[in-house]
């Protein structure tokens, strides 16, 4: 693979690897990209709803507010106490009304685009309907922090009954509209007052408590039918890909069930038919390289009698040599078909035991071999796990004296390395290596009888686990074989 393919591969690890996985997170973007945007309009839509109703309330309001302006300043100015306590008594009017000799400090409510433009609306509208008044002011304040007199009183100093029909106060306070107006010098009318809608702060909320409750349901149950709908439709895949790892390790996967969607179905009756294919021609294969030995080792021995009745010593040397080449060239080629193509149970299978079983056999040969116990175990098939680690150490005893065997495990995965002490392979040699009867010089100096086939035999069996065969050299000399096994 290419730099730029490995940064692109290294960019995207974040990504699931399973299908479902992949699948899930698209619904789940899609969903809240859906949802977010859908918000986004919705918020518009209501913020433009909302400040054209606010303008609408705030000119009523406004109006209503100089209409009550206009009559007091008509009242002499010892009279608009007493009708303001009347007013009070009689449980209030529109406006919660005092009267001030100067204007009154206000705590305003934090600063919000639709507060302001009540105020700017209120504030331009009475200016239009009382062009000769030139103090006035307009300010939103919440209940519990507003002062409706010069002296400091607050309006949870007054008795309920006088603002518990005009403001609301308990138990969800709403902001209060305070308007107030200089009548005439030392004479400040104070007016307070909610708007129509007095919760027009909560509706222009995109984020509000109940707005959001409303999005999480909904993303709950899209997002739980969308998984639901998905591993639905990604479980026959499931099932496609354990059929076919089994079918890859040697064992009888059962019949894929054609249910489903009708990709699926073609899938499945592809796979079955392929699955046949695969097996009727490794059973050609089987009883065709048993027919060559049966029908090749008849006239080889017949031919090897015959070169004895040969006068000529030399050419009967020949004939004895091409036959035994002969010989061996069929005895490889069935020795590698069986080995690489092991009938057997998959099961957990003790490496210590299997591998201290080899290490004896090459102790009685008068081999150096160590090996540290390690107590690991793997799923898989006991001879063809012992032929392809036996093949790998008589290459290390070949070709470098003395082996050394360790077991790790890491990741998921166990790593059997046998390491030799020989002279290691060349880099341009590697990539032909596990090919059958390419054997390296000094390979054909220290093994004559060997025909090059142990490493493609390991090979074979190391994959048909699942699993991978590396060769390295080793930065200390001599070969590393590194075999990876799924735990």
């Amino acid at each position: 693979m290419s730099e730029a393919g490995k940064i692109r591969l290294r960019q995207w690890h974040w990504l699931p690897q399973s299908l479902l996985g992949r699948l899930s997170l698209v619904m789940v973007f899609g969903v809240l990209l859906t949802q977010l945007a859908g918000s986004v309009i919705w918020a518009a839509q209501q913020r433009t709803k909302a400040e054209s109703e606010a303008r609408t309330a705030a000119t009523y309001l406004a109006h209503s507010a100089s209409s009550s302006i206009r009559f007091f300043s008509s009242l002499p100015a010892n009279y608009r106490t007493v009708l303001i306590q009347q007013f009070r008594e009689m449980g209030g009017t529109r406006f919660f009304v005092q009267n001030n000799n100067d204007s009154v400090p206000v705590t305003e409510i934090e600063a919000q685009p639709i507060a302001q433009t009540i105020v700017s609306q209120v504030r331009s509208t009475l200016l239009s309907d009382l062009p000769n008044s030139s103090q006035i002011r307009v300010a939103f304040a919440w209940p519990d922090q507003l002062t409706i007199s010069a002296g400091g009183m607050h309006l949870s100093d007054l008795p309920e009954s006088w603002v518990q029909h005009i403001l609301l106060i308990k138990p969800d306070p709403a902001p209060v509209l305070v308007i107030q107006t200089e009548l005439e010098p030392g004479n400040w009318l104070y007016l307070a007052s909610v708007m129509p809608n007095p919760y027009f702060l909560k509706v222009n909320d995109p984020l509000s408590f109940d707005r959001l409750l409303l999005l999480g349901l909904s993303l709950a149950a899209v997002l739980l039918l969308s998984f639901l709908v998905v591993r639905w439709i990604t479980r026959p895949l499931s099932a496609l890909s354990d059929a076919a790892e089994a079918f890859g390790k040697g064992d009888s996967p059962p019949e894929l069930p054609e249910t489903g969607s009708r990709e699926f179905i073609n899938t499945a009756r592809a796979f079955s038919a392929m699955r046949l294919r695969i097996q009727s021609y490794l059973e050609d294969r089987e009883r065709l390289f048993i027919s060559i030995s049966h029908d090749l080792r008849t006239p080889i021995t017949r031919l090897k009698l015959r070169s004895e009745l040969l006068d000529d010593d030399v050419l009967r040397v020949e004939f004895e040599e091409d036959l035994d080449d002969l010989d061996m060239m069929v005895k490889g080629a069935l020795q590698y078909v069986k080995d690489s193509d092991i009938h057997e149970n998959p099961m957990e299978v003790k490496l210590d035991v299997l591998i201290k079983r080899l290490v004896r056999s090459a102790h009685l040969a008068r081999h150096h071999v160590t090996y540290t116990e390690s107590g690991i175990m793997v799923r898989g098939k006991p001879l063809a796990l012992k032929r392809a680690i036996g093949n790998l150490l008589d290459n290390a005893l070949f070709y470098g004296e003395r082996a050394e065997i360790t077991v790790t495990a890491d990741a998921g995965f166990v790593f059997i390395q046998i390491r030799d002490h020989g002279p290691g392979v060349p880099e341009e040699a590697f990539q032909s290596l596990f090919d059958p009867y390419v054997r390296l010089i000094h390979g054909r100096e220290k093994n004559e009888g060997g025909m090059g086939l142990g490493l493609g035999i390991a090979r074979s069996v190391i994959e048909t686990h699942g699993g991978q065969l590396i060769l390295e050299n080793h930065p200390e000399g001599g070969l590393n074989a590194i075999i990876k096994l799924p735990q």
